[in-house]
Protein backbone atom coordinates (compact mmCIF):
# COMPACT_ATOMS: atom_id res chain seq x y z
CA UNK A 1 0.00 0.00 0.00
CA UNK A 2 1.25 3.46 -0.84
CA UNK A 3 1.78 6.07 1.85
CA UNK A 4 -0.98 8.66 1.47
CA UNK A 5 0.86 11.39 3.33
CA UNK A 6 1.90 14.50 1.36
CA UNK A 7 5.57 14.95 0.60
CA UNK A 8 7.20 17.35 3.03
CA UNK A 9 9.14 20.15 1.38
CA UNK A 10 12.69 19.55 2.48
CA UNK A 11 15.35 22.11 1.68
CA UNK A 12 17.70 19.67 -0.03
CA UNK A 13 15.03 18.70 -2.58
CA UNK A 14 13.37 20.59 -5.41
CA UNK A 15 9.69 19.91 -4.93
CA UNK A 16 7.13 19.69 -7.69
CA UNK A 17 3.37 19.56 -7.37
CA UNK A 18 0.63 18.83 -9.87
CA UNK A 19 -3.12 19.12 -9.33
CA UNK A 20 -5.52 16.83 -11.17
CA UNK A 21 -9.22 17.70 -11.48
CA UNK A 22 -11.90 15.45 -12.94
CA UNK A 23 -13.74 17.25 -15.78
CA UNK A 24 -16.58 14.84 -16.57
CA UNK A 25 -18.22 11.76 -15.14
CA UNK A 26 -15.81 9.48 -17.02
CA UNK A 27 -12.00 9.75 -17.32
CA UNK A 28 -11.34 13.26 -18.61
CA UNK A 29 -9.02 15.21 -16.31
CA UNK A 30 -7.22 18.54 -16.34
CA UNK A 31 -3.79 18.59 -14.78
CA UNK A 32 -1.92 21.76 -13.91
CA UNK A 33 1.48 22.30 -12.35
CA UNK A 34 3.53 25.27 -11.25
CA UNK A 35 3.71 26.58 -14.83
CA UNK A 36 -0.04 27.14 -14.81
CA UNK A 37 -0.43 25.37 -18.15
CA UNK A 38 -3.37 22.97 -18.25
CA UNK A 39 -2.91 19.52 -19.79
CA UNK A 40 -5.82 17.27 -20.65
CA UNK A 41 -5.69 13.58 -19.80
CA UNK A 42 -8.28 11.02 -20.87
CA UNK A 43 -8.77 7.30 -21.36
CA UNK A 44 -9.48 5.30 -24.49
CA UNK A 45 -13.07 5.11 -25.69
CA UNK A 46 -13.12 1.33 -25.24
CA UNK A 47 -13.03 1.81 -21.45
CA UNK A 48 -15.32 4.84 -21.34
CA UNK A 49 -13.00 7.73 -22.15
CA UNK A 50 -13.71 10.38 -24.77
CA UNK A 51 -10.27 10.90 -26.38
CA UNK A 52 -10.29 14.41 -24.91
CA UNK A 53 -6.64 14.26 -23.85
CA UNK A 54 -3.43 12.30 -23.92
CA UNK A 55 -3.20 8.93 -22.22
CA UNK A 56 -1.09 8.90 -19.04
CA UNK A 57 1.55 6.62 -20.58
CA UNK A 58 1.75 8.87 -23.65
CA UNK A 59 2.40 11.77 -21.31
CA UNK A 60 5.34 9.91 -19.79
CA UNK A 61 6.90 9.59 -23.24
CA UNK A 62 6.08 13.24 -23.98
CA UNK A 63 7.89 14.21 -20.79
CA UNK A 64 10.92 12.18 -21.82
CA UNK A 65 10.82 13.80 -25.27
CA UNK A 66 10.64 17.30 -23.84
CA UNK A 67 13.37 16.68 -21.28
CA UNK A 68 15.95 15.35 -23.71
CA UNK A 69 14.99 17.88 -26.41
CA UNK A 70 15.66 20.79 -24.05
CA UNK A 71 19.02 19.29 -23.07
CA UNK A 72 20.14 18.65 -26.64
CA UNK A 73 19.10 22.09 -27.91
CA UNK A 74 20.85 23.85 -25.01
CA UNK A 75 24.05 21.86 -25.55
CA UNK A 76 24.04 22.46 -29.31
CA UNK A 77 23.42 26.18 -28.80
CA UNK A 78 26.45 26.34 -26.48
CA UNK A 79 28.46 24.65 -29.23
CA UNK A 80 27.31 27.38 -31.68
CA UNK A 81 25.42 24.86 -33.81
CA UNK A 82 22.59 26.28 -35.94
CA UNK A 83 19.34 24.32 -35.60
CA UNK A 84 16.72 25.05 -38.27
CA UNK A 85 14.32 22.28 -37.26
CA UNK A 86 14.26 19.85 -34.33
CA UNK A 87 11.89 16.95 -33.94
CA UNK A 88 11.96 13.65 -32.23
CA UNK A 89 9.90 10.52 -32.25
CA UNK A 90 9.71 8.06 -29.40
CA UNK A 91 8.62 4.46 -29.67
CA UNK A 92 7.75 2.90 -26.32
CA UNK A 93 7.28 -0.85 -26.03
CA UNK A 94 5.21 -2.31 -23.20
CA UNK A 95 4.41 -5.89 -22.33
CA UNK A 96 1.15 -7.10 -23.89
CA UNK A 97 -1.64 -8.15 -21.55
CA UNK A 98 0.36 -7.22 -18.45
CA UNK A 99 -0.89 -5.27 -15.45
CA UNK A 100 0.89 -3.05 -14.71
CA UNK A 101 2.50 -2.62 -18.13
CA UNK A 102 5.55 -0.39 -17.76
CA UNK A 103 7.75 0.49 -20.71
CA UNK A 104 10.42 -2.15 -21.28
CA UNK A 105 12.09 -0.64 -24.34
CA UNK A 106 12.14 2.96 -25.53
CA UNK A 107 13.74 4.17 -28.76
CA UNK A 108 14.20 7.87 -29.45
CA UNK A 109 14.79 9.11 -33.00
CA UNK A 110 16.13 12.67 -33.17
CA UNK A 111 15.49 14.47 -36.48
CA UNK A 112 17.50 17.65 -36.97
CA UNK A 113 18.16 20.07 -39.79
CA UNK A 114 20.55 22.98 -39.86
CA UNK A 115 24.25 23.70 -39.87
CA UNK A 116 25.12 20.81 -37.59
CA UNK A 117 28.21 18.70 -37.00
CA UNK A 118 27.22 15.04 -36.57
CA UNK A 119 29.85 14.45 -33.87
CA UNK A 120 28.55 17.40 -31.85
CA UNK A 121 24.95 16.19 -32.22
CA UNK A 122 25.92 12.72 -31.02
CA UNK A 123 27.85 14.19 -28.08
CA UNK A 124 24.88 16.39 -27.12
CA UNK A 125 22.51 13.42 -27.20
CA UNK A 126 24.95 11.26 -25.20
CA UNK A 127 25.25 13.99 -22.56
CA UNK A 128 21.47 14.26 -22.32
CA UNK A 129 20.99 10.49 -22.05
CA UNK A 130 23.87 9.81 -19.66
CA UNK A 131 24.12 12.94 -17.52
CA UNK A 132 21.42 15.60 -17.76
CA UNK A 133 17.94 14.25 -18.56
CA UNK A 134 16.03 13.52 -15.35
CA UNK A 135 13.30 11.72 -17.29
CA UNK A 136 15.86 9.32 -18.73
CA UNK A 137 17.13 8.66 -15.22
CA UNK A 138 13.55 7.96 -14.10
CA UNK A 139 13.09 5.29 -16.79
CA UNK A 140 16.59 3.81 -16.75
CA UNK A 141 15.98 1.19 -14.06
CA UNK A 142 12.95 -0.31 -15.82
CA UNK A 143 13.41 0.30 -19.55
CA UNK A 144 16.19 -0.09 -22.07
CA UNK A 145 16.55 3.30 -23.78
CA UNK A 146 18.22 3.51 -27.18
CA UNK A 147 18.46 6.31 -29.72
CA UNK A 148 19.35 7.20 -33.26
CA UNK A 149 19.56 10.53 -35.04
CA UNK A 150 19.19 11.82 -38.58
CA UNK A 151 20.61 15.05 -39.97
CA UNK A 152 19.06 16.61 -43.05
Amino acid sequence: MLDSQPVDAVQEFNTMQVELVRVDDAFHFEAVGKSGVTQHIDAATDIGGHNAGARPMEMLLMGLAGCTAIDVILILQKQKQVIDDFRLKIDGMREKDATPAPFKKIHITYLLTGQLNADKVKRAIDLSMDKYCSATAQFSSSAEITYSFELA
